[in-house]
């Protein structure tokens, strides 16, 4: 057997093949690179993952049948660390992550596209140094920064989560978690027991798998946060937001509004009541954007009462809960109305939200000043100003 036949574990690989790559001791760290259409871009990645201090690692080019020169790149590589792995047929990216995360031996596993590299030769070493002092931590990520036509770009805000290195309580960051992704995904090392625990990506969510399985983990376990942009995430010139149609936007949607409650009803099982709580209000959050405002280039918000009123039903099983998150919607859609001087839709909302929790103290003024006409017209204008000067001076503008 020659050694690329050695490195080369197939879709279809002998078992002859499987037992010597077996047979060797597993590494600390596996890379699973995912690759499909992206040779021209794979070297980069492997070699700065080649180019690492710590070196206790394998890496898994995942070539899910890949019609480039993706398995010419991968069999150029003479480490033995390297290991293509090609899928025939195609698996889609979602089952193409899943089988290398159960192909991975490592103790811990790094999932991260082949258009993607790491930018410090020294993040897997400090890494493993924290994971390994500190057995909570679920996982581990940090800062990056954006690539264009090769060019480097500033630190990617969203990640830009703290402004210094940490340990984060996984509820903690569950948290902030649930309501938006802040986890760039490039950057981030699991432990592969908790993948092995809670299960690798949900084949029915490809959009926000990664969303889901980073707030998943969290209930599991602590995360460790560094602040320093280590690894590289390549944006293409046509950005999601751009080139999602109608239907891609409402799948997308959905994804998002199916996590927290996923994580609740766990929460719920396991008796965490007030990560149950934070669930509940993560949603709500994410029905009220969808709702009430215009997302990824839609001309119109994503979801209609009809549709919020399916997701609604079909995942919330309690009465209250659903009109606790009614009140909140209607008054967001109330809100969006009363900006673009629809006053008696806005008025019919609010009324609405009202009905639903008559405590909601700011759509009790919004109402009443509706109410009023064109005097109350003038002074939502002036209270809007105002809060627009004081947010321009706590800025310092």
């Amino acid at each position: 057997m020659t050694d690329t036949e050695a490195q080369d574990v197939r879709g279809t690989q002998t078992h002859g093949v499987h037992m010597e790559r077996t047979s060797r001791r597993p590494p600390t760290v596996s890379f699973v690179v995912p690759c499909y259409k992206l040779a021209h871009l794979l070297g980069e990645c492997v070699d700065s993952i080649l180019a690492q201090t710590f070196g206790d690692l394998e890496v898994l080019i995942m070539d899910d049948c890949s019609p480039d020169d993706t398995a010419e790149v991968a069999r150029a590589y003479t480490d033995p660390r390297v290991i293509h792995v090609r899928n025939d047929p195609n698996l889609g990216h979602l089952r193409n992550y899943n089988k290398g995360i159960e192909l991975a031996r490592g103790k811990y596993v790094w999932l991260i596209s082949a258009d993607d590299y790491l930018r410090r030769p020294y993040v897997v070493e400090r890494y493993v140094k924290v994971m390994e002092a500190n057995p909570r931590i679920a996982y581990a990520f940090c800062a990056g920064v954006g690539v264009r036509d090769g060019v480097e770009t500033p630190a990617l805000d969203y990640s830009l989560v703290e402004d210094r290195d940490r340990v984060i309580p996984g509820r903690s960051w569950l948290k902030r978690q649930l309501r938006l992704n802040l986890v760039l995904a490039a950057s981030g090392l699991v432990r592969r027991d908790l993948y092995e625990k809670c299960g690798a990506f949900p084949l029915d969510m490809p959009w926000a798998g990664d969303w889901y399985l980073w707030c998943l983990l969290a209930l599991y376990g602590d995360v460790a946060f560094f602040a320093e942009p280590m690894v590289c995430y390549r944006e293409h010139p046509l950005s999601m937001t751009n080139t999602l149609t109608q239907g891609q936007a409402e799948a997308c949607a959905a994804d998002e509004i199916a996590i927290p409650w996923r994580i609740k009803a766990k929460a719920d099982a396991a008796g965490y009541a007030q990560v149950s709580r934070d669930c509940l209000r993560a949603v709500t959050e994410i029905y009220e954007r969808n709702t009430a405002w215009d997302r990824f280039g839609m001309s119109t918000p994503i979801l209609n009462l009809e549709k919020f009123e399916e997701s609604l039903r079909r995942y919330c099983g309690s009465e209250r809960e659903r009109d606790e998150i009614r009140a909140r919607v209607f008054a967001a859609l109330g809100s969006r109305h009363d900006v673009r001087g629809e006053a008696l839709e806005a008025g019919r909302l609010y009324k609405a939200a009202l009905e639903k929790d008559p405590w909601m103290l700011k759509v009790q003024v919004k109402r009443a000043l509706l109410a009023l006409g064109p005097a109350g017209a003038v002074v939502r204008k002036l209270a809007r100003a105002a809060r627009g000067a004081d947010g321009r001076s706590r800025s310092g503008a």
